[in-house]
């Protein structure tokens, strides 16, 4: 007797999940082609014929259609936080003793070694499906860390990531049904290839390296393309799914951890170990660099992360990282290649940056055709010229530098000397150097280069978040022609500017190209922004009706950014991410920023003299106060939640040391400073008090040599409430 129709597809289904499990994790394939084709053809008939069968989750439904509205911007449930970096035995073995010290010694010590992958990192979610299983319902992208985009409908073509997970394997892995994964996607050398091969077919510029690839892949809005690239997940780490406190990890250790997310079916990366000892990391750390050029995939390093998630939750986290992992980057790949000549860039503060123009040559799987030279101090020390032949490294793996010249019979010394502007290679006002500094610098604040650049910085994801408003779209609304100004990747950064005219030495200075303006610009200042119409951008190239209306969106939606982010949009110099979180909080208005006194400033822990001159030298120009006006009138958010600070303990200044019985060093800090007391970290005459606990080491002795009055935890509370 026939099985019916539900009990036929429910089959093929199983058995093309078992067989995508096979080719797509283990790398074990036991079918052909051909052979896995025509199960699928069965099913994708079957459910033709049964439509009403048909399920999300089912093996034929992975590509589906496009996003209606892109992708909307979704908040993470704890933050994605990045990593600190070591770059060298000292830095690493040094991480490993605050990580000792941090703990009490009669506690086992143990780290989870696993290649850094370097890719795109995503948020898979899993909630409750039929049958006691879990199903994918949402993958988010990194993002800022905060938000980032869904793109379930790009996740769901990558065969790695499962679309369901049987209640048998949930119940083999200890997993609940709802929970979340982290991971990150790749794009396989093999794939790469495969995608700059069709891409250069076209007549299209290949992509650079596979990291950048994998990351416009997810962000491709035609699944079926997504489908195509054969991206592929490692899985790292299991969140709980519905317990919101950050990092609150499923298991209770890392390696735990891993095997679960093997055993639920996710793809596992097979270069990690358990180790008991920093020798046993820097061991690992030597056989992974051997295997680079082997995997098949891009990496870039080692993380190393404490294993018990106990522990994890007493070290805590930084601003910005948590610190029980570190990354481990390996060395910078390098090559040597000919400087061709030198371009200057204005950049967003007015720095100039000299750029050197290189023959394109291949590091580490990127094309590096320009390099950072950074400052005349730089140039001097390196004795460098045009025409040398130099080595240049990735730092970090990312932005190109030169480090030497090459002086060996091969390669030739260059004879043309780098001389640096006297006037603004944009604006051509004269270029002046601050006492003190090294740097040159614009002053001329309608110079147009660093209209250009403020107009990234402010748009940038970082910043106030204006998805659309990229390079080719800037160069537009400041009345330049469309053209291919795509900086390639590894260039120097934010506040690098624009390519502009190479020197008057350069072998290039005659071909330099022009950037004038060609249309009348729509935007003058970044308050502009806000007074775009959908008649202004449909007058520009390649602006239709759908993108007007996204980008007037985005526009909109930048408007609910916090104080901390329009801040940071202002571009006031010295004021980055955390200073400008640190002013916002404090003075919980844009107002009442304006007020402080420079005095008033220094009192915040992250604000020192240099940062207070010049934010109050900011709010002390009537062209910055004009700017901010119109930004309020836009309707951009100038108030913060305040930070309410007591006066018990003002005036004092505290160092914490050691490892205290019930707080962590950061739950110590913020009563502190709640409490108006400053905490710094370093004992000197002006310490107030020590507070120490366990393990307290050097900052003990010598707060003891200096008489530094020595707190407890219990004295601390009890000055607390005093």
């Amino acid at each position: 007797m026939a099985s019916s129709p539900e009990t036929q597809i429910q089959t093929l289904r199983e058995e093309l999940r078992h067989h995508e499990h096979l080719y797509y994790v283990d790398d074990s394939p036991v079918l052909t082609d051909a052979q896995y084709d025509a199960l699928m053809n069965r099913l994708k008939a079957l459910e033709a014929e049964h439509p009403d069968l048909i399920t999300p989750d089912s093996p034929t439904q992975r590509v589906g259609g496009k996003p209606k509205d892109g992708f909307v911007k979704t908040p993470h449930s704890r933050p994605m936080l990045s990593l600190d970096n070591a770059y060298n035995e000292p830095e690493l073995r040094a991480w490993d003793e605050r990580v000792r010290s941090a703990l009490p010694t009669t506690e086992t010590i143990r780290y989870v070694c696993e290649l850094k992958l370097d890719g795109l990192s995503i948020a898979l979610h899993y909630s409750p499906g039929p049958k006691g299983s879990a199903h994918l319902e949402r993958g988010i992208t990194r993002g800022d860390g905060t938000i980032g985009e869904d793109v379930t409908t790009n996740v769901r073509t990558i065969r790695s990531i499962p679309l369901s997970i049987t209640a048998e394997k949930l119940k083999a892995a200890h997993l609940p049904q709802t929970f979340e994964v982290r991971g990150e996607v790749v794009l396989p050398h093999a794939a790469f290839v495969k995608m700059n091969a069709e891409r250069e077919a076209q007549g299209l510029a290949p992509a650079a390296n596979p990291r950048n690839a994998a990351a416009g892949t997810i962000r491709t809005l035609e699944p079926n393309i997504v489908a195509q690239r054969r991206l592929d997940l490692y899985a790292y780490f299991l969140l709980h799914g519905e317990d919101k406190q950050r990092g609150d990890t499923l298991l209770p250790t890392h390696t735990e951890t891993l095997e679960a997310l093997r055993t639920a079916g996710l793809r596992v990366n097979t270069h990690a170990r358990t180790v008991d000892s920093i020798d046993a990391v820097l061991k690992f750390i030597a056989e992974a660099d051997t295997l680079r050029d082997t995997l098949g995939y891009e990496i870039d390093g080692v993380v190393i992360k404490l294993d018990g998630t106990a522990q994890q939750r007493r070290l805590g986290f930084t601003g910005k990282a948590p610190r029980w992992a570190i990354a481990y980057k390996f060395a910078a790949r390098a090559a040597v290649t000919q400087l061709l000549g030198v371009a200057f860039q204005t950049g967003r503060t007015g720095k100039i940056t000299p750029v050197a123009q290189l023959q394109p040559v291949l590091i580490g799987g990127t094309t590096v055709a320009r390099a950072t030279l950074h400052n005349p101090d730089e140039i001097a020390r390196l004795g460098v010229r045009i025409g040398d032949f130099v080595q240049v490294e990735r730092g970090g793996d990312v932005i190109p530098k030169i480090v030497e010249v090459a002086e060996d019979p091969k390669h030739p010394r260059g004879t043309i000397e780098i001389v640096f502007p006297t006037h603004c290679p944009r604006c051509k006002e004269p270029l002046v150097q601050e006492p003190g500094e090294v740097d040159l610098r614009c002053v001329n604040a309608s110079c147009p280069a660093r209209l250009e650049e403020e107009l990234r910085h402010f748009s940038s994801r970082n910043v106030m978040n204006i998805e659309g408003l990229g390079e080719a779209l800037i160069a537009q609304l400041l009345g330049h022609a469309l053209a291919e100004q795509a900086t390639e990747p590894g260039a120097p950064g934010p506040d690098s500017g624009t390519w502009d005219e190479p020197a008057p030495n350069s072998p290039e200075s005659d071909s330099a190209p022009t950037t004038e303006p060609t249309r009348t610009a729509l935007v003058h200042s970044v308050a502009d922004i806000y007074a775009l119409t959908k008649a202004d951008l449909l007058t520009l190239e390649r602006i239709g009706e759908k993108t007007a209306d996204s980008i007037l969106s985005e526009i909109e939606n930048s408007k609910k950014q916090p104080l901390n982010r329009v801040l940071l949009g202002l571009g006031i110099r010295h004021v980055g991410e955390r200073t400008a979180q640190a002013l916002a909080e404090e003075f919980g208005s844009m107002e009442l920023l304006q007020k402080a006194t420079e005095e008033d400033l220094t009192r915040i822990n992250d604000v020192g003299p240099k940062v207070a001159a010049t934010v109050n030298e900011f709010f002390s120009n009537q062209k910055n106060l004009d700017l901010i006006d119109r930004l309020r009138t836009a309707g951009l958010n100038f108030t913060a939640e305040k930070r309410v600070r007591g006066t018990t303990l003002e005036g004092l200044t505290f160092v914490l040391t050691g490892t205290l019985p019930t707080l962590t060093r950061d739950e110590a800090k913020e009563k502190i400073e709640s409490a108006g007391g400053k905490v710094s970290g370093s004992v000197s005459k002006k310490t107030s008090y020590l507070v120490a606990g366990e393990e307290a080491g050097s900052k003990l002795d010598k707060a003891t040599s200096l008489n530094v009055p020595i707190l407890d935890e219990a004295a601390l509370l009890s000055l607390l409430q005093s």
